[in-house]
């Protein structure tokens, strides 16, 4: 604080002591603070040997050469001490953090100016559909826009990967192939949305089997997001998500992004799940576990569900308006409102 360094002892009220140095931040003073002395100083100075406390400016009526103590303050009061905050040997940060503002100014507050860090991986996106167009342009017969490139994008930007989209790839098996093998060579990881059900322009699974693609599963019991696909080939990781965008939301949050996690070293890469209650019911599915689109909000210290209108796979315009997805587990009859549910948040 900008004061005055004094022994307390000597700083009763009406006390008046010699200002026998003035101390800036950065220049400490040449000698010790001797009883019965007082050493201006301004915030982030160095409180000189022999001071045990800080008086501010404003408790004390200065004449230039001397002061007056107006009111007195607690032995150590306004005093920082050496080592408060980190001492010789202390971990700043443990391995598998994320590098935020606090946890870089940290590391430079400790004089720490190199660290080693994961690589971001790199994740290349394929999106497959004959029918699908780019936003702004005009649709022709049974032509839909194309939404999931940029929602793999912004989501996996926003997990900490780097994302690279690689265009619209049409229901052609000659085309995909030569899509894919070009992303298999340049990428840590690819994610590809449609083409990997079991119809017959779903070409995806049986192009990358011959790019030996080790498929290690296929479908999942969620819903949305049954025909989702993982595979590997050497070290680089291979989603295929559903064509539906809403299907695609789902999958990133509960298999893609735990996976960059896993590749950014984070220590605990699974998702994150929190708690709420419900506003309204909701019907169970016998067979899946659900992934309900809703939006939350705070009612004291407790956070509410409201699930959204529109619970459809294709439905991602309804789906912009929620921030959170409700987890109903398989099974018979319903989830009551005011039920406490699981959720994972949406970035």
């Amino acid at each position: 604080m900008d004061g005055f360094a004094v022994r307390a002892g000597d700083a009763g009220v009406g006390a008046r002591l010699p200002v026998v140095a003035r101390i800036a931040a950065g220049s400490p003073a040449e000698r010790p603070l001797q009883a019965g002395e007082a050493m201006a100083i301004s915030t982030g100075g160095v409180v000189p040997e022999g001071a045990d406390t800080v008086i501010p400016l404003e408790l004390v009526e200065d004449s230039g050469d001397a002061i007056e103590i107006r009111e007195a303050v607690a032995s150590g009061a306004n005093v920082r001490e050496r080592g408060s905050d980190v001492r010789t040997g202390d971990t700043i940060l443990e391995p598998g953090m994320r590098l935020g503002p606090a946890q870089v100014g940290a590391l430079a507050a400790a004089g720490i100016h190199e660290v080693q860090c994961a690589k971001r991986p790199r994740v290349g996106i394929l999106v497959t559909g004959s029918e699908l167009k780019q936003p702004g342009a005009e649709l022709g017969p049974g032509e839909i826009y194309e939404s999931n490139g940029l929602l793999l994008a912004t989501a996996l930007q926003l997990a900490g990967a780097v994302p690279a989209q690689l265009g619209v790839v049409g229901d052609d098996a000659d085309e995909l192939e030569r899509a894919m093998e070009r992303a298999l060579l340049g990428f840590d990881m690819l994610v590809t949305s449609g083409g990997a059900s079991v119809g017959p322009h779903d070409l995806v699974r049986e192009t990358q089997a011959g790019l030996r693609v080790e498929e290690i599963f296929w479908g999942v019991a969620v819903k949305p997001g049954k025909p989702v696909a993982f595979g590997v080939r050497r070290d680089h990781l291979v989603f295929n998500l559903p064509g539906n965008p809403v299907s695609v939301l789902v999958t990133f949050e509960l298999f893609v992004r735990p996976a960059v996690n896993a590749l950014l070293g984070l220590p605990e890469p699974e998702a994150v799940f929190r708690q709420g209650a419900l506003t309204a019911s909701v019907r169970r599915n016998a067979d899946r576990d659900q992934f309900i689109r809703a939006r939350s909000r705070r009612e004291g210290d407790a956070v509410v569900l409201e699930p959204i209108s529109g619970q459809e796979s294709h439905m991602i315009a309804r789906a912009g308006r929620a921030d959170a997805l409700i987890e109903v587990v398989a099974g018979d009859g319903e989830v009551a409102a005011g039920s406490s549910v699981r959720y994972l948040p949406l970035s």
